[in-house]
C-alpha cells in the first residue's frame, strides 16, 4: 500500500484499473488501456489493482465492481468510473 501511495502522489495523473483476474469485462479494458498508454506516453501513468490481492486498496477507495477506474492526481481522486470505457473517453480525460 506504501508503494500505491508513493504512485497516486506523483505530479501527473494516475489512472489505476481496479480488476479480477475472475472478471470478463476486466479483460476486455487490458487492450483499451495498452491503446491509451501508447496515445498518452509519459504524460500520465497508468497502473492495474488486483482487487483480490489488494483487498485494502480496493476498500480505501470503495470499488464495488470491478473494472473500475479511478483517475488521481497528487493524491486525490478527480475520476472514477466503473465498467468498460472506449479509449477515446479516457485519453480525452487524461489529456485534459
Amino acid at each position: 500500500m506504501a508503494d500505491f501511495n508513493s504512485i497516486i502522489n506523483s505530479g501527473k495523473p494516475v489512472l489505476v484499473d481496479f480488476f479480477a483476474e475472475w472478471c470478463g469485462p476486466c479483460k476486455t479494458m487490458a487492450p483499451i488501456l495498452k491503446e491509451v498508454k501508447e496515445k498518452v506516453g509519459d504524460a500520465a501513468t497508468i497502473i492495474k489493482v488486483d482487487i483480490d490481492r489488494n483487498q485494502a486498496a480496493a476498500s480505501a477507495y470503495h470499488v464495488r465492481s470491478v473494472p473500475t477506474l479511478i483517475l488521481f492526481k497528487n493524491g486525490t481522486v478527480i475520476w472514477k468510473r466503473s465498467g468498460v470505457i472506449q479509449a477515446s473517453e479516457l485519453i480525452e480525460l487524461l489529456s485534459a
